[in-house]
């Protein structure tokens, strides 16, 4: 009995009202997103606040290389989540669980793989990265610890992306809760030893993340199955966790470059930041400041990005074509409205926000505020191209986002920033933020009105 209720897909995003189906499916992926930020934030806090600069400084160092771990699983993430959705679109309940089987062992090995080599090349890995010899023997200890619970950290966002490709996004969100509540409360205890936990210094910090991770992949795990979530793996479809090397190709296809997007952003900031320390510690800490306020400024748009890809995904596995349209422009919509109030409100309080991270002396609040004053608006450019994007990848045309990515951020944001800003002055550089996402939209723009992204396939005809 318990078989026959996980036949039909649910909750299914090829019905009902786009628009509130849209805000409710993107909600809980925006607060996920912020909690992660917060979660980061307040670690940093207790780590900066027991262990001081030389604490936060290692973990600076490890927290790059998980950022780099996580974009390198982002794309196989999202490509398992765009396969799931187009299967359960067209009703193909053991297509869709034939992806979650093969993205199971996948991910399993791939995290096996990732964690050994962590384990076995921190030392190495961090001295690639230059990292100060006085925190060596701190980050190396945290750095390992976070790599043994890589296969956790892996085996937890497959799990939400199976979940957001079904059409659920609030289950993730309360274990994202649960995981974050643990972090930020283990922290300060297992830093410090506080009652009858040890005092265990810096891997403290990496434990209270390792302990929050498997608590909620397990708990999350136990949830789904007594819950009869219709796409868990049952007793009778253990013949589907195996390589399936269709699906296998798909996931590296697709995944890739969706995976490479993150390493273009990544690489664009990082050239950008090099050419703003050369004008000064004031001007990198006010960079460092606006950077920090854009990330919550560009929520709204990577919620609805990746909200409107799993619901374009199950409308196209179901021929829904006339709700994928209504679909985009109802996220673009959503994107301007949404992004455009936090950038109102940040205007309106911009010393203040800026001087929240800053000391009201010296000149680095100033460059601050004028940096948010030429860049803050050009978010919202930035959300239009990041939701047009978004469908156009969940058809499986995920190779010209990544050209535009690269034109856009790499042969037109830099070469603006280093060559014209020699000749015309340090604002070129913030004046590089609007010209280069205005670039990526129109690009967006014109292949979605024009291309041939409807013709894309993501699913292989047989697995």
């Amino acid at each position: 009995m318990s078989e026959n209720t996980t036949k039909k897909p649910r909750p299914s995003l090829t019905e009902g009202p786009i628009a509130k189906t849209l805000i409710l499916f993107s909600l809980p992926i925006l607060l996920g997103n912020v909690l992660q930020t917060l979660n980061g934030s307040i670690n940093a806090i207790w780590i900066g606040k027991y262990l001081g600069e030389g604490g936060l400084a290692a973990t600076s160092n490890a927290n790059i290389i998980m950022f780099f771990l996580i974009s390198s699983i982002f794309g196989f993430a999202m490509a398992a989540v765009i396969m799931i959705g187009q299967n359960l679109g067209g009703q193909k309940v053991e297509e869709a669980k034939k992806v979650v089987g093969t993205s199971a062992v996948f991910f399993l090995i791939l995290s096996i793989v990732v964690a050994l080599f962590g384990l076995l090349f921190s030392h190495t890995i961090l001295d690639w990265m230059n990292t100060p010899a006085d925190v060596k023997d701190l980050a190396v200890t945290y750095t390992r610890i976070i790599f043994a619970g890589v296969p956790f950290m892996f085996g937890f966002n497959l799990i939400m992306a199976i979940l957001r490709g079904s059409g659920d996004a609030k289950t993730p969100f309360y274990f994202l809760l649960l995981s974050a509540v643990l972090d930020i409360v283990l922290n300060p205890l297992l830093i410090q030893g506080m009652g009858p936990f040890p005092k265990m210094g810096i891997a403290g910090s990496a434990v209270a993340t390792f302990v929050a991770q498997l608590i909620s992949f397990v708990l999350l795990i136990v949830y789904l199955y007594q819950k009869k979530y219709f796409l868990r793996i049952t007793k009778k479809d253990i013949p589907l966790l195996r390589i399936n090397w269709m699906i296998i190709r798909t996931l590296l296809q697709k995944g890739l470059p969706m995976g490479l997007n993150m390493v273009v952003v990544s690489l664009s900031n990082l050239i950008l930041i090099h050419l703003v320390n050369s004008y000064g510690s004031e001007s990198t800490a006010a960079f460092g400041v606006a950077m920090q306020i854009s990330s919550y400024v560009q929520m709204p748009a990577m919620a609805i990005g990746g909200a409107v890809t799993s619901m374009a995904a199950q409308n196209i596995g179901a021929g829904r074509w006339d709700r994928v349209n209504r679909i985009t422009w109802t996220g673009v919509g959503f994107n301007i409205m949404m992004t455009g109030l936090i950038v109102v409100i940040l205007h309106l309080f911009n010393r203040e926000v800026v001087s929240f991270f800053l000391p009201p002396e010296g000149k680095a609040i100033e460059i601050g505020v004028h940096i948010n004053n030429l860049t803050l608006w050009s978010f919202i450019i930035f959300g239009v191209f990041n939701v047009v994007a978004g469908v156009v990848r969940s058809a499986g045309a995920v190779v010209f986002p990544l050209i535009v990515a690269f034109v856009a951020l790499l042969l037109v944001r830099i070469p603006l920033a280093t060559i014209l800003a020699n000749k015309y002055g340090f604002d070129v550089i913030w004046w590089s933020f609007p010209i280069s996402f205005s670039v990526a939209a129109a690009m967006n723009l014109l292949y979605y009105r024009f291309g041939k992204w409807k013709q894309a396939r993501m699913i292989p005809s047989k697995t």
